[in-house]
């Protein structure tokens, strides 16, 4: 890490880290592994369960997502191939218990309501796990949430439905590759209202080609409007392989754009505050606090189990999955070897990253630090056996150059820093983590 004064000097909006290492530093592995073997000495006492459906009905400009819009005739085999991918994890890993359940894509309400049960159904006979016993999220989109959906995401249990409607704005959508009518969106806003489902989140995303500040926040009122308990704000990125990639991007020159995104992020974010909501991290805003039940789950610490092409799963040492794409052939490509695997080859992973000793700190670093609550440094070392400054003494940087505050406590950012959020995940990578990422095909 360099010294970290020179995240204020350089681009404010570097890479959304989400996860780490980023799925760009994965690759075959030397020799695959027997999934009894990776989770023998592993605590499985609260997993994260992810299901991944790989199908939309569009694919937006913006989206790099592991996702195929030629989805029609393919969900039957899909699902029986993730059938027998569970049976086969659950039978590998023994005795588990889930602490969170999440369904993401795609778009998992592409699935028809019969094929929908179904995948709960499955998901409850091979690990047990039931959205009415653990807090559970599933995301969907306008043109796909409809009452019978809805209906079956009630009886099941799920608490929280996150939709990305991205703009009220029908010219803002447009320029970004999502086009959509203002009728479909309130539809769908209104048909998870009147199915009660306990947590409503709405996703926007600002820096669209014309985009202000002014525009941006006529969506921000709309989306209020509905009382969501939960809105995440994401900047809009151009990405290779993707229609925007492929369109050119933003109109703007880079040093432009990024000013642009910052003060429209800023209107939001003062916007959302206003109206009570807590902010959470740089994209995530909460009505109000949240109420933790269910088993205890941390996502720094414990595992995830992921099913599904292009689901990753984590333990302490490996995070591993099927390959990645962004260009529909290749996701086709991986999709179609997905569904032709046996028990045999579900039953090891062969694609992924090791974790160093050196990652996992900094994951760890990552994974608190990019919330506003920030590093618990007692935590740290009681995990790591030493200091937070010890292990990574270029830490203390972030502090003087005003971007986090150190107290006896923890390491958290500041309000400065959290906005730079995006320049401060890619700044926490390991040089050869880094290096991975680089040299990464994309296809």
């Amino acid at each position: 890490m360099s010294d970290a004064a020179a995240i204020l000097t350089g681009p404010v909006y570097g890479g959304y880290q989400y996860a780490y290492p980023h799925k760009t530093a994965y690759g075959p592995l030397a020799r695959p592994v027997r999934l009894r073997e990776l989770w023998a000495e592993e605590p499985k006492t609260g997993l994260f369960l992810y299901a991944h459906v790989p199908f939309c009905a569009m694919r937006c400009g913006f989206c790099n997502l592991f996702t195929l819009t030629r989805g029609e005739g393919q969900v039957g085999p899909y699902l029986d191939a993730l059938r027998l991918q569970a049976e086969t994890v659950a039978e590998s890993l023994g005795a588990v218990r889930v602490a969170r359940m999440a369904i993401g894509g795609g778009t998992p309400t592409f699935l028809a309501p019969p094929d929908l049960d179904r995948l709960f159904r499955d998901l409850r006979a091979t690990f047990g796990a039931t959205p009415a016993a653990v807090p559970t999220s599933i995301e969907t989109a306008p043109g796909t949430t409809t009452p019978d959906r809805l209906s079956v995401l009630r009886a099941h249990g799920v608490e929280r439905v996150s939709i990305g409607i991205e703009s009220f704005r029908a010219d803002e959508t447009r320029a970004m590759g999502r086009p959509q009518s203002r009728g479909a969106v309130e539809a769908a806003l209104g048909a998870i209202r009147d199915a009660a489902i306990p947590v409503l989140n709405i996703d926007l995303i600002y820096g669209a080609a014309g985009q202000t500040p002014e525009s941006f926040l006529e969506s921000v009122e709309a989306a209020l409007a509905w009382e969501p308990e939960e809105l995440f704000l994401y900047p809009l990125y151009v990405r290779p392989l993707t229609g925007l990639g492929r369109r050119g991007g933003s109109a703007d020159d880079d040093r432009a754009w990024d000013a642009r995104r910052l003060a429209i992020y800023r209107a939001a974010r003062d916007r959302l505050r206003a109206a009570g909501y807590a902010q959470g991290s740089m994209r995530m805003f909460r009505r109000r606090p949240e109420a933790p039940w269910g088993p205890a789950y941390d996502c720094a610490r414990d595992g995830m189990v992921g099913l599904g092409a292009g689901a990753r799963s984590y333990t302490a040492t490996l995070h591993y999955s099927t390959p990645y794409a962004v260009g529909q052939a290749g996701i086709a490509e991986i999709i179609a070897d997905y569904v032709a695997r046996d028990a045999g080859r579900h039953g090891r992973a062969d694609y992924g990253a090791w974790l160093d000793d050196e990652d996992r700190r900094r994951r760890f670093v990552m994974m608190h630090l990019l919330q506003c609550t920030g590093v618990p440094l007692q935590a740290y070392a009681d995990h790591f056996g030493a200091s937070l400054l010890d292990d990574l003494p270029n830490l203390s940087s972030l502090a003087e150059a005003g971007l986090a505050t150190l107290s006896s406590d923890s390491l958290a950012l500041t309000e400065s820093g959290l906005e730079r959020s995006d320049a401060i995940g890619p700044w926490l990578q390991a040089s050869a983590t880094r290096e991975r990422m680089r040299a990464f095909a994309l296809r």
